[in-house]
């Protein structure tokens, strides 16, 4: 069974490159969310497999966001997107409860690594 993802990033073509590399290896998306209030809010509503979700966003970024979805869900399953040189925001990701983290800019292998590693 393919296995449902939301997206969460503030930029469209992020959105749309991640959506791109998973719909062509099999994941359903199941939703996008352009800021973590919404993240938050879509993940109550969709209930996906996994999350894939920027660290910065406007309106409460991803940490914030997660904290608050792991707080409703612990089972759930969110990776973190991180620009590079944000190895603070990335520990503080994985000890809130991320299950891993991708560094952009993408490499599609990087991704379905990750993807595949928590939800197969």
């Amino acid at each position: 069974m393919a296995k449902n993802i939301l997206i969460c990033d503030d930029a469209a073509f992020m959105r749309m490159m991640i959506k791109d590399i998973l719909t062509k290896n099999g994941y359903n998306i199941v939703g996008e969310a352009e800021n973590g209030a919404k993240a938050v809010e879509k993940y109550a509503e969709l209930k996906p497999d996994l999350v894939l979700m920027d660290i910065t966003m406007p309106e409460m970024d991803g940490i914030e966001a997660l904290k608050k979805i792991k707080a409703a869900d612990a089972n759930a399953s969110i990776i973190m997107c991180s620009a590079m040189g944000q190895q603070a925001m990335v520990i503080e990701s994985i000890q809130s409860g991320a299950k891993d983290f991708i560094v952009k800019p993408f490499q599609a292998d990087r991704v379905l690594e990750a993807v595949q590693k928590v939800v197969g």
